[in-house]
């Protein structure tokens, strides 16, 4: 698997700061069709998910939409200590419809 992307987001905790490291795979084609994977390190453990697709880009786009669901659903980003730039500010993943009222900062203002 080759990394395509990477950013870090980070978990403030009293004393400290720790990196929450998101990675996209290349997407690539297998029996089933166009796969993407990505994996998320969490302070808990690392997780990692893929999404299916039609072709490349839509296996990528689902991907990236999946990574937005599960950060702004997570109890890291409802804690309000999960940032990336600055607090407050977002994630820059984006995020079906029916989740756009966990987005915040920068992130409400990607479908204007």
């Amino acid at each position: 698997m080759t990394v395509l992307a990477e950013r870090t987001l980070f978990l403030e905790h009293k004393t400290e700061t720790t990196p929450v490291v998101v990675r996209v795979f290349r997407p690539e084609f297998d029996e089933a069709g166009w796969q993407c994977r990505y994996q998320i390190d969490w302070p808990h453990g690392i997780r990692q998910m893929q999404s299916g697709g039609f072709d490349a880009m839509q296996a990528l786009t689902i991907a990236l939409q999946m990574i937005g669901a599960e950060i702004d659903a997570s109890l890291y980003h409802q804690s309000g200590k999960l940032y990336w730039e600055r607090p407050g500010g977002g994630y820059g993943f984006p995020v079906v419809s029916s989740l756009r009222h966990f987005l915040l900062g920068d992130d409400i203002k990607m479908d204007d």
